[in-house]
């Protein structure tokens, strides 16, 4: 029996009652508090820091949505559960200070996570804490326990083949079982009779991420979307059990992972395992069980390499910290020219940069908050390596529109195709060969770039190798109906070889 009379959970990136080390931990005191914090912070515009700053808008209208979304599920599965969710519009430090001193919590529990502005954020909770209360953190959102790796978290290897070589061969190096649901104690007296307010989920003008009072108006709606991408513990689990389970994809997972259209060429459980809503243990128990009930093959081993991949980036910004955000990256590059071209990362952004792959990929991020894992690493590779725009611009775009952000993730495969992370390889992408390997009819092409519609596949992929005659022929004049390419693609391949 814990000696620990109230406990405050601080849910952050953990979204979810099932697998959650640091809620299961929490529920062992007589009195529990949850909280979610929607901290202003991380809304809004902020600044790049570090030389040649920049200002960006941290958080877009999808991924806010998601949030809401996953919070409102949470507390529907606390309430359901006989506790609850205090929810706070302020600063956190403030917030989970003013609530701790509000049930006289002797403790606070949350996720401990390893980039630098969620590492700084949780010690000015922890510094603005009342006397008496202290603060405990848990780790749990890797597959791979960090004191389960075969090696100190200081020496996991900058490349990822060795580190996935390590953590698969080394004979107790396994990922832990998933916990239970915790049986929650119930809420402290003060937000039971009433004297403390639980607090009201957000509209989007509260957020300030649109000028509107209710998420469904800011909802996915474009048709052509993969997913809904519906936020919450509820939701992911109903995903797993679809792909795996209902329609059995994992069988195909590695054939068809590398796809552009439709719901099911890949898992897509990336917006609920980065905003905690599935457990990344849970979902490798459910890859164990079907190879165990049908078949185990190339496919269910590589849902677990994707997992395993996560898991590098988040132990490589454990490792390097702040140094993943710095344009020169871990491989301390000072020999590329980059540049901060506006006219170019407008382009970029909008999906007018005149080559069709890049525009779709971008465009279907713009409208959806999600974008293939294929089309992340071209479009990647074509700001940073082809344009030479400051690869952390297009990072920080990324931010604030995918629905599955994570700052390891993301920071460390934009890093990655930039040339400046953990390859020690100057490799990039061709992304007009890419597009016609991955999208050989240009169907994905001419679905997000409808005005290419009547052009054959060779010249939608490459719709500036026409001659002015064909493309009046065909009704798409380069400059009119579609934009001339912002860069000449082929002399900026001969820069990088």
């Amino acid at each position: 029996m814990s000696d620990i009379e109230t406990a405050v959970w601080w849910a952050r990136g953990d979204l979810r009652v099932h697998d959650n080390y640091a809620l299961t931990h929490a529920a062992r005191a007589s009195e529990l508090l949850p909280v979610y914090v929607f901290d202003p912070e991380g809304y809004g515009e902020r600044e790049y820091g570090g030389p040649e700053s920049f200002a960006f808008e941290k958080t877009g209208t999808h991924r806010a949505r998601f949030v809401a979304e996953s919070v409102r599920d949470l507390r529907r599965s606390l309430r359901d559960a006989g506790s609850d969710l205090a929810v706070a519009h302020e600063d956190s430090a403030r917030a989970i200070a003013r609530l701790a001193d509000a049930v006289d919590a002797d403790v606070v529990y949350c996720e401990r996570y390893p980039t630098p502005e969620e590492q700084a954020t949780r010690e000015r909770v922890r510094a603005a804490l009342p006397e008496g209360t202290r603060l405990e953190t848990r780790w749990g959102s890797t597959l791979y326990h960090p004191d389960d790796l075969p090696m100190a978290v200081d020496d996991v290897p900058d490349t990822f083949t060795p580190f996935r070589q390590d953590v698969e061969h080394a004979p107790d190096c396994e990922p832990r079982d998933p916990l239970d649901e915790p049986t929650l104690p119930g809420v402290p007296t003060a937000l039971a009779d009433g004297d403390l307010d639980a607090g009201a989920l957000p509209a989007p003008s509260d957020l300030g991420v649109a000028d509107a009072s209710d998420w469904s108006a800011v909802a996915p709606t474009d048709e052509r979307a993969v997913l809904p991408f519906d936020g919450g513990e509820s939701r992911g689990i109903e995903r797993v059990r679809e792909y795996v389970w209902q329609r059995d994809r994992l069988r195909q997972y590695k054939e068809t992972r590398n796809g552009l259209l439709g719901a099911d060429y890949s898992s897509k459980f990336s917006p609920w395992l980065n905003h905690g809503c599935l457990s990344p243990r849970y979902v490798h128990r459910e890859v164990e069980a079907y190879e165990r009930e049908r078949v185990a093959n190339d496919s269910t081993y590589w849902l677990g390499f994707e997992l395993r991949w996560r898991d590098f980036f988040q132990f490589q910004f454990a490792k390097h910290g702040s140094q993943h955000f710095r344009r020169e990256g871990i491989r301390e590059r000072d020999d590329i020219a980059w540049t901060g071209s506006d006219r170019l990362l407008d382009a970029w952004e909008r999906g007018e940069t005149g080559v069709p792959f890049v525009d779709a990929n971008m465009r279907e991020l713009n409208a959806t908050g999600f974008m293939s894992n294929r089309g992340r690493q071209n479009v990647a590779s074509f700001l940073a390596n082809n344009c030479r725009v400051d690869w952390r611009r297009g990072a920080a775009y990324f931010e604030r529109t995918l629905v599955d952000y994570d700052p390891a993730a993301n920071y460390g495969n934009w890093a990655y195709q930039s040339q400046v992370g953990n390859d020690s390889r100057d490799s990039y992408f061709n992304v007009v060969k890419q597009a016609k390997r991955y999208d050989a009819d240009a169907d994905y092409v001419k679905r997000w770039c409808p005005e290419l519609d009547a052009l054959p596949p060779e010249y939608a992929h490459e719709p500036w190798a026409m001659t002015p005659s064909e493309q009046d022929a065909h009704g798409v004049v380069l400059g009119e109906d579609y934009p001339e390419p912002v860069i000449n693609l082929g002399a900026s391949y001969e820069k990088l070889r």
